[in-house]
């Protein structure tokens, strides 16, 4: 039975100033710091044997953070990036409540048949992380930390256990949120979602999705 803890980045730049991201790529701020080494010390606890990280800087700088606290090296994988959110990048959500709403809201609850302006195809974030969870499946270690993004991950999540991408947003999760799968390779069951009580000693902030 294989194991994949995923872990979305600490809080970024741009989470803080509640501005969409996508592929933009901002840092982390000294709250994400803060929230990657706490993270990190809650991940002592699972075991882990490999760890890999999206290319972007806010999800890599907190695989660096995570992975010097459990004394591991890191594999960056671009497949696992955010998706591309198109024209609505570097837009605010206040901006986007004011004049797309309704979009926004339908782009929630069923962004395969409701999508953005010029977003990245669905079917190229599917093929890309599909390819990702096909060579992780071959690897011989049975824990693996992956650290990468709000979308990225549950994209895995609803892909694995077939809940399908219509459902991609129904799954939110926090800054350094982490959910846990197993899988025989055929069966995928969702054994924690969005697990944050290490935050429980950070002062919190309402965690923006993108």
């Amino acid at each position: 039975m294989k194991r994949l803890i995923l872990c979305r980045h600490g809080e970024s730049e741009y989470n803080a100033k509640r501005i969409i991201q996508g592929h933009i790529d901002t840092d982390l701020t000294p709250a994400g710091v803060v929230q990657a080494r706490l993270a990190g010390e809650e991940l002592k606890k699972f075991n882990i044997q490999r760890v890999f990280s999206s290319d972007l800087k806010r999800a890599f700088r907190t695989a660096q953070i995570i992975a010097d606290v459990l004394d591991m090296d890191i594999t960056k994988d671009k497949r696992i990036r955010e998706m591309s959110f198109g024209e609505w990048e570097g837009r605010t959500y206040d901006h986007i409540f004011e004049t797309d709403y309704q979009t926004f809201q339908n782009w929630l609850k069923n962004p395969v048949a409701c999508p953005l302006p010029y977003q990245e195809d669905i079917e190229n974030f599917r093929s890309r992380l599909e390819s990702f969870i096909k060579d992780i499946l071959k690897l011989p270690e049975d824990n693996i930390l992956i650290v990468a993004h709000g979308g990225s991950i549950q994209g895995i999540i609803c892909i694995m256990t077939g809940l399908g991408l219509e459902n991609l947003w129904a799954l939110k999760h926090t800054n350094t949120g982490i959910s846990v799968l197993e899988t025989d390779g055929r069966k995928t069951e969702i054994k924690l979602l969005n697990y944050s009580k290490h935050l429980e000693t950070e002062k919190r902030t309402e965690t923006v999705i993108l």
